[in-house]
């Protein structure tokens, strides 16, 4: 992953000029097109237009590329919100990568579903506008935006509930023996994994040496805690010390500000500190 994530690096840079300029707003007004058409034929263009297997191997191969361009919400408000959003994410990568990257980024989620549904007759680009989304949140976790229009969620918060659930549409398909689906899922959000995969591999890292410098930090702490006081756990409450009371068990507060600990006496009854 590594590899053919630094050559597509690697590649952009000898090739400045390579790419789709404003490839998402492009694809947005085609969505649009497709819409309003649909609403004049009174739907009959998109069956025309959908990604079939049946219809491409008749000769129909249009299909392959058309399919891009269907939309997938009805309701106008929906789709108009969906179309703003897409380009929203998608001018915003590209600004961020360059034509070049983000042209290879959306055309190789396009490029693995086609085969996929070449061989499981299944294609669909909901995971592919997933995976733009997805790659968004992880550039700019921290930006907010508005749910419902009201609620101020950060881009990685809706990232990990896109994520879950997705795992259990992975999960579900599976338990179903829906396999096709699941290939499907996994095929479509490949082009993530490809491009991100050594920026997540960075990060488990640097959580797993946080987890392992903050545990032993806290060791050094009540060592150096009990060879100062004599003790390591004294209940905030009654004084009880786990010296004096070897068998007694002490916790700490999650609730309470700062390492306040209690004896099972009082971990359960007691005042908890906020200040």
């Amino acid at each position: 992953m590594k590899f053919l994530s630094d050559q597509i690096d690697r590649f952009c840079y000898k090739h400045p000029r390579f790419g789709i300029p404003n490839l998402m707003l492009g694809i947005v007004i085609c969505n649009i097109i497709v819409y309003v058409l649909d609403m004049v034929s009174q739907g009959t263009l998109s069956p025309l237009l959908y990604f079939s297997r049946y219809y491409i191997l008749q000769g129909q191969i249009w299909r392959l590329i058309t399919f891009i361009f269907v939309p997938d919400s009805q309701g106008i408000f929906w789709f108009l919100l969906s179309m703003y959003f897409y380009w929203f994410i998608g001018s915003n990568l590209e600004r961020e990568w360059g034509s070049g990257k983000f042209t290879i980024y959306y055309c190789s989620g396009v490029v693995l579903t086609i085969l996929c549904g070449l061989c499981t007759g299944l294609a669909s680009m909901s995971y592919v506008n997933l995976s733009l989304f997805l790659a968004f949140a992880t550039l700019f976790p921290n930006l907010q935006f508005l749910v419902f229009f009201i609620i101020p969620v950060k881009a990685k918060w809706l990232a990990w509930l896109d994520g879950a659930l997705l795992a259990i549409s992975f999960i579900s398909s599976l338990a179903t023996f829906q396999w096709w689906s699941a290939i499907l899922i996994v095929v479509s959000l490949l082009n993530y994994l490809i491009f991100f995969w050594s920026d997540l591999m960075y990060y488990v890292r640097r959580q797993k040496r946080s987890t392992s410098r903050q545990a032993m930090n806290f060791k050094r702490a009540a060592q150096a805690k009990k060879e100062a006081k004599g003790y390591i756990h004294k209940c905030a409450v009654c004084g009880r010390t786990d010296t004096d009371y070897p068998d007694l068990e002490f916790r700490y507060c999650s609730k309470c500000v700062g390492y306040y600990c209690y004896c099972m006496d009082h971990i359960n009854n007691h005042v908890h500190i906020t200040e």
